[in-house]
């Protein structure tokens, strides 16, 4: 039994010893637990404020956008109007251009107007030609 008596006195020392080289380590590991413990219970509140912030956020754009949609319904009419202007500009243009296609046959075939110098007559009766389709799809 005293052998065994030694070895129990021996093993507690060793324990003693061994929680006496812990002691310093494990209060770090409180500490440390301690600071966790702060940070987890911020944690909630700063959820909560990101979520409301990223809610808000979210609802700005989605009212930017339906004022851009109303924005774009109340230019609809006008974009219906040019492209309305366009068509008739294009029309417009292609019989400016029959025109001008046989104003200059005739051109070609007709020395006189070469030979005189008499080109700026080609023009006016151009612009002419353009002012009466404009007046007549006005009226």
């Amino acid at each position: 039994m005293d052998w065994i008596g030694i070895g129990v006195i021996i093993i507690g020392l060793a324990f003693l010893a061994l929680v006496v080289f812990l002691i310093k380590p494990l209060k770090n590991l409180t500490e440390l637990f301690a600071s966790l413990q702060k940070t987890t219970d911020e944690l909630p509140n700063q959820v909560a404020d990101i979520t409301s912030e990223t809610t808000s956020a979210i609802s700005a754009g989605k009212d930017a956008l339906k004022q851009v949609n109303n924005q774009m319904n109340e230019l609809s009419p006008l974009f219906q109007l040019i492209g309305d202007m366009g068509t008739t500009t294009r029309g417009l243009s292609s019989s400016l251009i029959k025109v001008n296609a046989t104003m200059r046959e005739q051109l070609e075939t007709d020395s006189v107007i070469k030979r005189n110098n008499l080109e700026w007559i080609y023009g006016i009766m151009t612009l002419g030609y353009c002012i009466f389709q404009r007046q007549k799809t006005t009226n």
